[in-house]
């Protein structure tokens, strides 16, 4: 027990907040948090419709990993203390939808959407990764670790799909380039609102 005038605090939330960029933390962990819903949302909309087909135990073990990110930002809001964008309700349903939309193109339109997607995020990634790294990589420390190996995580996933004959999905390039502008206007929106 703490002693008196002493705080009780867990260990997940002790992030030292003084020195750090406010605005740009707060943007990268909010639309983390936001992309990452979003992707939860898709699998899940995907799982609905190819659960029980050849390519849902992969579709599951993607959006496992995509749990654990969730996860992870979840508990990062917290430690940061970060609001979440206002947006998460229509990324709810948004997500389901496009999940659950490609899938019933099947497997190739599942996978086609998860090689638009997880490119999209791989390079958002990559971009937070840019600030962070010019900011101060020492201090962003542990924010950089966590976005590296989510960002290897992402592409495992578009690896994967492509495995599965996502550029074999009716209209692939359409598809693939409406998916990536909804992502760009999804990454723009959630670090905003």
């Amino acid at each position: 027990l703490p002693a008196a005038g002493d705080s009780l605090r867990l260990c997940s939330t002790r992030v030292r907040l003084e020195g750090i960029n406010r605005p740009v933390v707060d943007r990268i962990i909010r639309v983390d948090h936001a992309g990452e819903y979003g992707a939860n949302r898709i699998y899940a909309g995907q799982m609905a419709v190819l659960g029980r087909s050849s390519v849902g135990p992969i579709i599951q073990q993607m959006w496992n990993q995509e749990k654990e990110h969730l996860k992870k930002f979840n508990e990062l809001m917290v430690a940061y203390r970060v609001r979440p964008t206002a947006l998460l309700p229509f990324w709810n349903v948004a997500g389901f939808v496009l999940g659950a939309g490609s899938a019933l193109l099947g497997k190739k339109g599942a996978m086609a959407c998860t090689v638009a997607v997880e490119e999209s995020i791989s390079n958002h990634y990559n971009s937070q990764i840019r600030t962070l790294m010019e900011q101060d990589p020492e201090k962003y420390k542990e924010l950089l670790q966590i976005i590296k190996q989510f960002r290897d995580d992402e592409l495992e996933h578009h690896d994967i799909g492509l495995e599965h004959d996502a550029e074999a999905a009716p209209a692939y390039s359409v598809l693939k380039t409406a998916i990536q502008i909804g992502c760009k206007a999804a990454i723009f929106l959630s670090e905003r609102i």
